[in-house]
């Protein structure tokens, strides 16, 4: 079965169908990385150790999106 027949296939499920097929080809794709998740962690609690102290400077989320 080609790719084209299988995209056609999935097309004519059910709506909550499609959102199970949809979530688990996201699970395939988005396997977890434990280095990375161990560095944003350390990352983050240094960010927030460094807020704590004051020596971080903080905007509020309006400014920080004003330019996008």
């Amino acid at each position: 079965m080609s790719t084209a027949e299988i995209i056609e296939q999935a097309l004519h499920l059910k709506a909550s169908e499609r959102y199970v097929l949809l979530e688990l080809l996201h699970q395939s794709l988005d396997k977890p990385d434990p280095e990375i998740d161990r560095v944003w962690q350390e990352e983050a609690l240094r960010r927030l150790q460094a807020y704590d102290e004051g020596r971080l400077e903080c905007v509020s989320m309006q400014e920080a999106f004003r330019d996008l």
